[in-house]
């Protein structure tokens, strides 16, 4: 019995915390009945629709969510409700524009309380002047003359990489034991430790001039102090640096999946990816690693990773939060409301993108699409730190991986989700076949 009551008395007390959350927020909503919000429904108490929401993102369709609120309310924008709070979803350029434009003005960035925690004092957290800082600090090693000096060496890994492991095979944020966020609290913890002891010999290592401070991003955190003075504490540095690496690996190889899914489904594509890549190697001598004018000669092959991203975002959306009252259209805003911008509206839209289902890698040539209808790596202020050095990673990739091998999906019609990212179900298997040009 007493075991029992273990289990059942917590279970019980978080469930009537999440009611009195919930009535919260009801009540909160009551104060303000003349208010001409947004047409929708917040859905189930507590839950709100984010069941329906997660079923999409499990069938990697969650512009299907979307659409089917669209169609019934407004084509701008909705409300709905999810993980525990309420939700406006904006659609389309307009949307996204608003959004990207009113970033510490009408809005500022807001991430789930499982981001925040575990990314604590990177810049995820950082809003306003802070956030501009580290930006700042962050970008001054993501600039185009430092990728120009990374780019041989992303060239020589990835052919290293190729040679050793391609050509042998031919939720809720409840840190509680056996739950995934309890793991990736752990494992993050993992990753800080092994920073922090790079961190503490680098720092050693400047002090001795063993180091240089301009050599890379971890010295020039140590030695970079904002416009007051302030440098960042060691913890800032690690949480920045483990941001970096999340939002380094994960994202991209979410997007080199779909572009192996891609060129193994349209073999047409393939062929003139492969045509252009020749082209450039053979401009080259034997064993010249890529330099910086070879990547800008990669149009076609950018375009179609463009296109990639734009049938298939790694990532749906992202959030913002409502930091004043403020009207959209014929809509009052209520301050503290969660807005989420999204992709699909406007990925696929036809009128922005005629046959919106259909690969062509030719939307992307000339002045490309309208402004704010293509979104992959967001806009505004917060646009993706890494959208330079992702371009490169995907680009070298693309040209070491279709030089050496052509290859099969083992399942043609292998579905993808969002967890959080977009990726295979089943791991994208694929049978290579060895290239010799």
């Amino acid at each position: 019995m007493e075991v029992t009551n273990l289990v059942v008395l917590p279970a019980v007390l978080a469930f009537f915390v999440l009611c009195l959350y919930f009535i919260t927020k009801v009540v909160r909503l009551g104060k303000h009945p003349n208010l001409n919000l947004p047409p929708g429904r917040l859905g189930w108490p507590i839950v709100g629709e984010t069941f329906d929401f997660m079923r999409t993102m499990n069938e990697g369709n969650v512009l299907r969510f979307i659409q089917e609120r669209v169609e019934k309310y407004d084509a701008r924008v909705f409300k709905t409700s999810m993980f525990g709070d309420p939700v406006v979803v904006f659609c389309g350029p307009a949307g996204n524009k608003f959004l990207f434009s009113n970033e510490n003005k009408n809005v500022q960035v807001w991430w789930p309380s499982s981001v925040r925690k575990l990314l604590r004092l990177s810049l995820v957290n950082k809003v306003g002047d802070e956030a501009k800082m580290v930006r700042r600090l962050l970008m001054s090693f993501l600039n185009a003359e430092t990728l120009r000096n990374y780019l041989p060496k992303m060239d020589s890994i990835a052919q290293r990489h190729i040679d050793t492991y391609w050509e042998g095979i031919i939720g809720l944020p409840l840190n509680i034991p056996g739950t995934r966020f309890h793991r990736a609290m752990k494992a993050a913890d993992v990753i800080r430790n092994e920073i922090e002891m790079i961190l503490k010999k680098r720092k050693v290592d400047l002090e001795e001039k063993r180091a240089s401070p301009t050599q890379d991003l971890l010295s020039h955190m140590l030695v970079t102090s904002d416009p007051n003075g302030r440098f960042m504490t060691e913890m800032e540095i690690i949480d920045n640096i483990l941001l970096l690496l999340f939002a380094g690996h994960d994202s991209s190889r979410s997007v080199l999946s779909l572009v192996m899914k891609y060129l193994g489904q349209l073999p047409q594509v393939y062929e003139h990816v492969l045509k252009e890549q020749l082209e450039i190697s053979q401009g080259k001598e034997a064993g010249q690693l890529l330099q910086w004018e070879d990547v800008q000669k990669m149009k076609y092959s950018w375009n179609v990773a463009s296109e990639v991203m734009r049938l298939s975002p790694p990532v749906s959306g992202a959030y913002r939060e409502a930091i004043k009252d403020f009207t959209y259209g014929d809509y009052n805003i209520p301050k503290g409301w969660k807005l989420h911008w999204n992709t699909g509206s406007s990925h696929e839209d036809p009128a922005l993108f005629s046959n919106p289902e259909t690969f062509d890698a030719s939307r992307f040539e000339g002045a490309g699409p309208t402004p704010f209808s293509y979104v992959p790596f967001g806009g505004g202020p917060r646009m993706c730190l890494g959208q330079e050095f992702a371009r490169l990673e995907i680009l070298v990739f693309m040209h070491n991986i279709v030089k050496r091998f052509k290859w099969d999906l083992v399942i043609p019609d292998e579905k993808f989700k969002y967890d959080p990212l977009l990726e295979p179900v089943k791991g994208l298997a694929i049978r290579l076949h060895p290239s010799h040009f």
